[in-house]
């Protein structure tokens, strides 16, 4: 049996013609740019944030740019997020001049550790970048009152979150913007590129609405230095026959997640995610991320240090589970802060332990709404097999 981590296949098999009517009538209207599709997303993508504007654009990254920018962050600022997430995060913190300042993550949730975000803070902070990881909403309760208390910005990183609650509330309706990307292995994914901004801020959604547009207000009359970041039609269309059915597929991804949990839980060399069934999020499960805790797979090597066995051990699993078929993602070997784009900020190994440890070990399980229960009873019988052996 071959599983993949991710796949489209049933999907479209499910929704295809659909798509394709909808992305006829696109081609027939000869608006391939702006139009009904992406005023029709925006306006469906807002009510389904529980926010009063949603303003879309090319990339999850471009989100995260354009929010920087409207909230007037650039050289000299600092912004406080986490190392562990997807290169894009800090990037686009850089990319307007200001710096990332990370702050090491909570063991059993990977998030960023938020009795250090505080401490973290300087004259020079700006804003707070929460990254809600894997589809897990942070606590978004503390993190508005630091914010609060501090006088600082809040942007969500919603890129894999879409349809993650804090309390009731949707996922990038807390901060001033939150920040979406529909890349295609989303929750909510295109058929390529795309991304949205949401926020409750007129004037915010009016100056991140500007700058996508080459920061031009009305044609040809430009107050700013703005870029091309535009939703294309076509994207809206898919993103419109989709988004009526992001709720189902969140509830069968917490399906897949709940029957690894319980068919999991008895190997101790195995961490699980945090048990959210029962605080106060509700986790949209975009990854379903383990620990391989025990490094005994490759104990034997000597002089090699404890993170270097971790990863080895890690690896080794991967390869296991691949040769019969599971194929499994590694989300993320190396946090930001050790990247070679990031050497000047004089980040050092065990600078942010945790995250490190984490990178070391994690590794993400197959889940997608389409997995079959048999499929599902392959992977896990599979994983079982390897710690018994």
């Amino acid at each position: 049996m071959q599983i993949p981590p991710f796949s489209l296949e049933a999907q479209i098999s499910e929704i295809g013609e659909e798509i394709e009517e909808a992305l006829i009538k696109v081609f027939r209207s000869g608006k391939y740019i702006g139009g009904e599709e992406v005023t029709s997303f925006e306006k469906a993508f807002a009510l389904a944030t529980e926010t009063s504007y949603s303003v879309s654009c090319n990339s999850g990254t471009d989100a995260l740019i354009l929010a920087l920018r409207s909230l007037n962050i650039g050289q000299g600022d600092e912004v406080i997020t986490s190392s562990f997430s997807f290169f894009a995060t800090a990037e686009a913190i850089t990319s307007v001049g200001a710096r990332p300042v990370f702050v090491d993550i909570d063991p059993e949730n990977y998030l960023m550790d938020l009795d250090l975000v505080e401490k973290a803070i300087t004259p020079r902070t700006k804003a707070i970048l929460p990254v809600h990881l894997f589809g897990h909403p942070l606590d978004m309760d503390q993190i508005m009152a630091i914010a609060e208390g501090n006088n600082v910005k809040v942007i969500e990183d919603c890129a894999q979150a879409a349809g993650a609650h804090w309390r009731g509330k949707p996922v990038g309706s807390f901060g001033d913007v939150g920040c979406f990307s529909f890349f295609p292995t989303k929750n909510l994914g295109a058929a390529g590129d795309g991304g949205a901004i949401t926020t409750n801020d007129f004037d915010l959604a009016k100056t991140i609405r500007e700058l996508a547009i080459h920061g031009m207000p009305k044609r040809y009359f430009h107050t700013n230095i703005g870029y091309n970041s535009r939703l294309d039609s076509l994207q809206a269309a898919i993103l419109n026959v989709k988004l009526s059915r992001l709720n189902k597929w969140i509830e069968q991804r917490k399906s897949i997640a709940i029957n690894y949990i319980n068919k999991l839980s008895t190997i101790e060399s195995i961490k699980l995610p945090s048990n959210t069934l029962i605080n106060n999020s509700v986790h949209s499960w975009n990854q379903f991320a383990i620990r391989i805790m025990d490094n005994s797979f490759v104990e034997n090597l000597k002089f090699t240090s404890e993170d270097v066995l971790d990863s080895l051990s890690r690896d080794l699993f991967k390869s296991e589970l691949q040769g019969h078929g599971v194929n499994t993602i590694i989300y993320y070997p190396i946090p930001i802060h050790l990247q070679p784009a990031y050497k000047k900020l004089g980040y050092k190994e065990g600078s942010l332990p945790i995250t490190e440890k984490v990178c070391s070990q994690v590794i993400s399980l197959p889940i997608f709404p389409e997995l079959k229960s048999i499929e599902q009873s392959y992977v896990i019988d599979k994983i079982n097999e390897i710690f018994k052996r």
